[in-house]
This record gives C-alpha cells, structure tokens and sequence, in this order.
C-alpha cells in the first residue's frame, strides 16, 4: 500500500476545517504543498520564527480550482491555539498577484518577518504579534514548540487599488504543529 502523506493532510485539513466550522464546499479552492518538508503534521526544522532559533518562510503552495475573475490569492496565516493571533490572518497576509483566467497557481515561499516582499507577491497586512514576538510581514511559527496547530486561510480574490479584496472562493488548510 502506498504511503500518500499528501492526502493523508488534505483529509486531516478537511476534517480540521470541519472541526472549525468552515464547511467544505465543492467550489472550494485545491491546496497542495509544494515542498515534501512541509507534510501538514509537523512545521519543518528551521521554518520557526527567529525568536526560536528559526529563519521562517511561508511554505510554497500549489492552489487549484480558481474560479474565473480571481487576480490575486491571499494567504492568511493562523495559530488556532494562541487567541490573539488565532484568525484573520494573525501571523500576517501575504497575497500573490495571478494571471487573469489561470486555473492554477504555484506560489512561492516568502521570507518572514520581513515587509519586503519578493516580485509578485504583496503584504496584504502585518502580523499582529506584539511586545518581543513583533516583526514586519509574516510571522512564522513563534510558539517555542509548544504543540500549537498552524493554519492558513487561502482566497482567491479579485482585488482592485482602493477597494476591499472580492472574496471568490477559499479553503482552509492545515500547515502542521510546532
């Protein structure tokens, strides 16, 4: 029997995304890692915050299913256990600006704890950590190896200058604990 540890973290992020009350839709967006390291159980050695010994990135992920009119995807980066950064992006917005009509898209790892942000990529908003934890961009994982679960919120969106991001289609997915 072969051993899919892809699929064995969609069903867990399926099921965790249940667990929070976000129902799967048929619609949804497809979330796939792009770098084996990240299997959805466990944060990758090193991918933690600095504060921790790590020098952190977003992972790369492949999204599929992107409805038509989408132009950017946004990731929204969580930690379920720790309430003040626990939703609506705590550990940052990173967006990625897509072809118009593309069905999929590849995005990249984006350095953390940093505003700069590499070609194609955008900071939606700043992490929300405060006091020693505070940083610019996106905030890797920073619980010290307390067993936190770390999530993401993905969307694809149609977003204008000036205006609010037009929600399409989203999913949430499961990064693993640290």
């Amino acid at each position: 029997m072969k051993n899919n540890k892809a699929g064995i973290a969609a069903t867990l992020a399926v099921a965790f995304a249940l667990a929070a009350g976000t129902p799967a839709q048929a619609a949804d967006l497809t979330v796939d890692m792009a770098d084996p390291a990240w299997n959805g159980f466990q944060i990758p050695d090193g991918q933690q915050c600095s504060k921790f010994g790590g020098k952190g990135a977003t992972p790369p992920l492949r999204i599929g299913n992107i409805p038509a009119g989408a132009n950017a995807i946004i990731v929204e980066f969580n930690d379920r256990d720790f309430q003040p950064l626990s939703d609506d992006g705590g550990h940052g917005k990173i967006g990625f600006w897509i072809a118009k009509g593309a069905k999929s898209a590849d995005l990249p790892a984006v350095p953390g704890e940093t505003d700069d942000m590499p070609k194609g990529a955008f900071l939606e908003e700043r992490n929300r950590a405060t006091g020693s934890y505070a940083t610019g961009g996106y905030l890797p994982p920073c619980s010290g190896g307390g067993g936190h679960v770390y999530f993401a919120d993905i969307k694809a969106v149609n977003k204008v200058e000036g205006e609010d991001p037009k929600v399409l289609a989203e999913t949430r997915f499961l990064l693993g604990r640290y």
